[in-house]
């Protein structure tokens, strides 16, 4: 799964990283929205997820399938839905909105699914350390915190291993 808040960049990380188009459920911004959704420092956002986005990954001999995550709270209904026998998550942090991230931690770890949290920057956005972030989400210290660009492939990459890895180690470590 792909989590996190309104804006983070969760469409555009399972855009980057699926080997296969995406399928995409954008709809665009209206004036209800407009007025609902806090969209500070969301300057151009013209479009948001409806429903969810849906993308391929192979990592050697395994593919994982990606299921983004719509970010308003109105549609968090279908998160439960959405995670039913997924191995772990991906949460994206904006660290200009780093609150929005709480609900995904918590939605994660009432669920007891592992999952890293990925900072994704964006221009202004303000530059943390892992630690910071940690401290700031109040996160366990086995919680990956990783930084990316979720427009570049590679980094989406990276942190579908990091999910991977701390899955295994989780599972690993459980008698």
């Amino acid at each position: 799964m792909v989590g996190g808040g309104f804006g983070a960049g969760k469409t555009t990380f399972v855009s980057a990283v699926s080997e296969i188009p995406p399928l995409s459920t954008e709809a665009e911004i209206t004036a209800f929205s407009e007025t609902t959704d806090d969209l500070t420092h969301l300057d151009g956002k013209t479009t948001t997820t409806v429903a969810l986005d849906f993308g391929r990954r192979t990592l050697g001999d395994h593919t994982l399938y990606l299921f983004g995550t719509p970010g308003q709270d109105r549609f968090w209904f279908m998160w439960d839905d959405l995670v039913r026998g997924a191995i772990g998550a991906v949460i994206l942090a904006d660290t200009r909105r780093l609150a929005d991230a709480f609900a995904s931690v918590d939605f994660f770890e009432n669920r007891q699914l592992p999952f890293v949290i990925a900072v994704n920057h964006f221009d202004g956005s303000h530059q943390h350390t892992t630690d910071e972030i940690r401290d700031a989400l109040a996160l366990n210290g086995s919680v990956p915190v990783l930084h990316l660009d979720a427009r570049d492939k590679e980094n989406c990459r990276d942190a579908l291993v990091a999910v991977v890895e701390h899955r295994l180690a989780l599972t690993l470590a459980t008698p």
